[in-house]
């Protein structure tokens, strides 16, 4: 018989998800832009100047989401640069920040943080719960179920702007495990076309449907 018909396997994605990979590179963009401007203007050095423009006393030209926060209110010394203080001080802030954001960003998508996969093994009776966390003792989350100790599958939905909809694994002795990845939910057509099929599966009932 087809192996599907004893073994299931769903993969969570984690961290290495599309919008993750997009603002972390938007993000570091940004935050280098107004590192590199709050610094220009602290050495009183033209972004011009950089680019070997031959006009060394060209104002400062200000990166263009700069301009989209309207931040181009800014006042200029009598050379056509940018005041350090406080307006380059604050870019220096500001792009400090963001680009610790974005490194850490970079960091979770590199460790998969969240990223896993979810196993059913009818035929070796088994169901296996496996996860990535961060670097330490815990990096690898593995979890081990009988299948004997399922008793149901619960769908958990809760609509809003931060809507969320789950499934969980409801084990003997009143025990729940989340099983459906976090950040980047199902559809309410894939919530409960997955808890479904993992009841008729498992061969036991589906709650919150």
């Amino acid at each position: 018989m087809n192996q599907e018909n004893f073994i299931r396997r769903y993969f969570i994605v984690g961290e290495r998800r599309f919008s993750n990979y997009w603002w972390a590179t938007v993000i570091f963009i940004g935050s280098f832009g107004f590192l590199l401007t709050g610094i220009s203007s602290y050495i009183s050095t033209s972004l011009n100047s950089i680019s070997l423009s031959s006009n060394v006393e060209s104002q400062i030209q200000l990166p263009f989401f700069v301009s989209i926060l309207g931040a181009t209110r800014v006042n200029l010394n009598s050379t056509g640069a940018i005041n350090f203080f406080p307006q380059g001080l604050l870019m220096c802030f500001y792009g400090s920040l963001g680009f610790l954001l974005s490194i850490y960003w970079w960091c979770l998508i590199f460790w998969n943080v969240g990223g896993g996969f979810n196993e059913f093994n009818k035929k070796e009776n088994f169901i296996r719960i496996f996860r990535w966390g961060y670097p330490g003792k815990n990096r690898k989350i593995d979890l081990y179920y009988t299948l004997k100790d399922v008793e149901s599958i619960r769908v958990e939905i809760q609509q809003g702007l931060d809507s969320q909809r789950t499934i969980f694994l409801k084990l003997k002795g009143n025990r729940e495990i989340p099983i459906t990845g976090i950040g980047q939910p199902l559809t309410l057509q894939e919530i409960e076309k997955q808890a479904s099929e993992l009841a008729n599966f498992l061969q036991v009932s589906l709650e919150g449907l």
